[in-house]
């Protein structure tokens, strides 16, 4: 089969594709023929060694797929050949075929193509499960939410909505705020030209919000944490600026702050019932309407370093796919 492969950690830029075996299937494994690959912010970093977790070589990126089932292990029953299908991987999904645990396969609804598919597992999982459990967003609270138009922002928007929150937009420019506004955004600050603190305070009447969800870092964490209201929360997701911030503890102090870390990939193995809970919301929030995965570029197996680097330089409005077949 064909995949992009991983021989040694390297920049984004030098990946190619080549012809490799198919992966063994393992026990509790379902194999599926890959039609799509999400494309995330962590495919650059576990490509260059820099990812939390390093998997041995050689292996392929990529965190999420869509596909059709071809073949599983003795004992899974929950899905079966010919189903179709969303996965969530450890590595592996710029590949023709990918094997996962079958606790993270989940069958789509029949409207739903494959592309959206690949773009709805760690984004849609991620904003859900961070605001809802991590987080406590309720009905009434304002909503912050940085990045507002990339993968998991735009995600985070709808579930917000979806949740009954007010929502504050933050992203880089007009043509950006106005996608956030299309998913549901209450109000929008363009960072370019506003100072976020200050927009927040006018928008809130001086209070601040209740929960930012940040998947910026950086100058952005600085802003937040000065305009979040006593008793808020600030879920921290990544740092696509590229600096991971320095916590200023006094801050938390005067004003009863809860900073919140989240990496929602170990809640699939520390806490699965609860990952399932969260993904049966986001399907049922499909399937009524409220979600709507907008994936706005596609690209070919061999262009897999132009859809990394399309997400580092922030072109990407909501999610960017590779199509394989």
């Amino acid at each position: 089969m064909k995949a992009v492969l991983v021989r040694e950690f390297t920049t984004p830029d030098a990946l190619r594709v080549a012809e490799v075996d198919a992966p063994t299937m393992v026990e509790n494994g379902v194999r599926i023929a890959v039609h799509a690959a999400g494309v995330n912010f962590a495919d650059g970093l576990i490509v260059q060694g820099k990812y939390q977790e390093k998997p041995p070589f050689p292996f392929a990126p990529g965190f999420e797929i869509g596909g059709v089932v071809t073949e599983v292990a003795p004992g899974v029953t929950h899905v079966s050949p010919g189903d179709r299908v969303m996965a969530v991987l450890e590595h592996g999904g710029y590949a023709e075929e990918a094997v996962a645990r079958a606790a993270d396969v989940m069958r789509i609804p029949d409207d739903m193509d494959f592309a959206t598919a690949a773009a709805f597992p760690i984004a849609y999982g991620t904003s859900h499960f961070g605001l809802a459990d991590r987080a406590r967003l309720k009905a009434g609270e304002v909503l912050l939410v940085h990045g507002a138009a990339g993968g998991v922002g735009l995600t985070a928007v709808e579930c917000g909505k979806a949740m009954g929150a007010t929502v504050i937009a933050t992203a880089g420019g007009t043509d950006k705020l106005a996608v956030a506004a299309e998913h549901g955004a209450d109000h929008g600050i363009d960072y370019k030209v506003e100072n976020i603190k200050d927009r927040v305070r006018a928008l809130t009447a001086g209070r601040g919000v209740d929960v930012v969800y940040d998947p910026v870092g950086g100058d952005v964490f600085d802003q937040s944490l000065r305009c979040t209201a006593p008793d808020g929360r600030l879920i921290v997701i990544g740092f696509a600026g590229g600096t991971v911030q320095q916590i200023p503890a006094n801050l938390l102090l005067v004003k009863n702050i809860d900073i919140i870390g989240f990496y929602w990939g170990a809640y699939r193995r520390l806490a699965p019932e609860r990952i399932r809970a969260s993904f049966a919301e986001c399907l049922r929030w499909y399937e009524e309407g409220k979600l709507k995965p907008r994936v706005s570029r596609t690209f070919a197996l061999d262009e897999a370093p132009a859809a990394i680097a399309a997400l580092k330089d922030r072109s990407v409005v909501g999610k960017a796919v590779i199509g394989i077949r």
